[in-house]
């Protein structure tokens, strides 16, 4: 079930005022229920699997927790790592394995036919067991006691706000949460409300809107020239950004609703200094989980300095394979590995780079960002790219640029949008002599502009000085709720567009 549908709607208004009905003691089998349905529909029997694997780490971690001899609860650790890893590896990775065999063995002159599996891969199972691992490793770090509550445990698993695409919770800090008894508070869920309509915004309005280009591009890179082609991956920054960080508002706003809260899982990304600091603003859950499971158990930064640039490999070739099954998400790891080794090796032998400065007091600030963002760009194209020489076809095609005018550049927008008479009723004071396309991309780049705008606003403004969007005046501050709602409804590029991260 996506956010952005009306069954979701209706969902919404049954879970939500029942929640606050029922007792506190019968709340997490309202939660678990409706999240079992909410992940049914559109999974179909996949929920058995999400069940199964609740049902074992449950278990394993009531014997590692009961557990004295640390022989045992090594085992029962292992025994949780490989079934969890052993279920992505089979419905994520088998196929992928199979063919990448195949290639390799053809390639030194002998035959082999894999089978494959072809097996639909199950919405957000990346995530759910990314999270059921942590906790394990928790119970057995003995950070956390393991749940004796089965009920409140796979409500923790299948929390419907952030089952599909996180953010990847932490037990330490969801499952307490479970316990408490809570009444509705109007501050809190006015400021659910408004993430939701800001995750709203972010998805259908501008997401959705960049992905008509950015879709047409990339579905046939051929046809399009060296000036489209870095358009359509400057597009797809934000798409993918508003897409993700759209989802993890909304699911914010939904469990704050509830009086649940999550971790932020973006901070303007594309206001980073470095590339090492854009992944302390993006995906942040994610980011955190490698650090705390993968590269602080390698040694982190704790070790001689060579080890610790393998160790930041290890991390970010785990995280592109994290992805998706393909060479094109484990380039994209590595070029972040390369890039921020080469931040390493400045910061090294250069100490003063190691000062952190904005673009408000230094401009060299500036410069930073600008270029970490083309260092996030040229990564988006193998995220985007189906194959590595689809992705290194538009890297070539992007360095022969030849002039463009504005109707060419907004040709592969589609000239049938439904948002077109709208925007030619705006633009019509104003004597704009533009085609349909030519609107849509204007739009693009203004909706883009606000994003930014926000993003700094909220950097170097409000969390500088203590503040924040909500202690602006109230009539500015309604008055911009007033005009989300309305882009949402007239500006939303409504259709089948789910959300980019449910494929991983």
């Amino acid at each position: 079930m996506s956010f952005v549908s009306p069954l979701f709607f209706v969902f919404c208004l049954v879970v939500f005022p029942t929640y606050f009905v029922l007792p506190h003691r019968y709340r997490w089998v309202l939660l678990l229920i409706s999240s079992i349905v909410f992940y049914t529909v559109g999974n179909g029997w996949y929920v058995i699997l999400l069940l199964t694997s609740t049902l074992v780490d449950y278990w394993l971690a009531v014997r590692i927790d009961q557990s004295s001899r640390p022989s045992h609860r090594w085992f029962y650790l292992t025994v949780s790592l490989i079934l969890n890893f052993g279920v992505i590896f089979t419905f994520k990775y088998l196929d992928f394995f199979n063919q990448s065999l195949a290639s390799l063995v053809t390639r030194l002159g002998y035959s082999y036919q894999p089978t494959y599996l072809n097996w639909v891969l199950p919405v957000g199972i990346s995530f759910y067991t990314f999270q059921e691992m942590s906790y394990v490793v928790d119970v057995f770090r003995r950070k956390m006691p393991a749940e004796r509550h089965l009920g409140r445990y796979a409500t923790y698993v299948a929390f419907f706000p952030q089952l599909v695409a996180g953010p990847i919770e932490r037990a330490s800090n969801l499952l307490p949460q479970f316990k408490v008894a809570r009444t509705f508070n109007y501050q809190q869920a006015s400021t659910g409300l408004r993430l939701i309509l800001w995750g709203f915004v972010k998805k259908v309005v501008i997401a959705d809107r960049l992905a008509l280009y950015v879709n047409a591009v990339y579905g046939d890179v051929g046809s399009y020239s060296g000036g489209q082609l870095i358009l359509a991956t400057f597009f797809f920054a934000f798409q993918i950004y508003c897409d993700f960080s759209g989802y993890s508002d909304i699911a914010i706003g939904l469990a704050k609703i509830m009086g649940f809260e999550f971790m932020v899982n973006f901070r303007q990304p594309y206001l980073a200094h470095s590339l090492r600091d854009f992944w302390r603003r993006w995906h942040i859950s994610l980011s955190t989980w490698f650090r705390d499971y993968v590269y602080f158990p390698l040694g982190g930064n704790r070790v001689p300095f060579l080890r610790g640039i393998l160790n930041l490999w290890v991390v970010f070739l785990l995280s592109g394979l994290w992805h998706g099954a393909s060479w094109t998400f484990i380039i994209w790891g590595a070029w972040h590995g390369f890039i921020i080794t080469l931040e390493s090796l400045w910061t090294r032998f250069i100490p003063s780079a190691k000062t952190q400065s904005t673009w408000l007091v230094y401009p060299l600030g500036a410069l930073q960002v600008l270029l970490t963002f083309m260092a996030t760009l040229i990564g988006w194209v193998f995220f985007r790219a189906q194959r590595v020489g689809e992705a290194m076809t538009i890297l070539k095609q992007s360095l022969q640029l030849t002039p463009l005018s504005l109707n060419e550049l907004a040709r592969p927008f589609p000239a049938d949008e439904g948002v077109v008479p709208l925007l030619h009723a705006l633009t019509a004071p104003l004597h704009w002599q533009l085609s349909s396309t030519e609107l849509q991309l204007v739009l693009s780049f203004v909706l883009i502009a606000l994003l930014l705008i926000y993003d700094g606003l909220a950097e170097y403004v409000w969390q500088q000085n203590g503040r924040s969007f909500t202690q602006i005046p109230w009539v500015a501050r309604w008055g911009i709720y007033y005009v989300g709602v309305l882009m949402v409804l007239f500006l939303g590029a409504w259709g089948n567009q789910s959300f980019i991260y449910f494929q991983f």
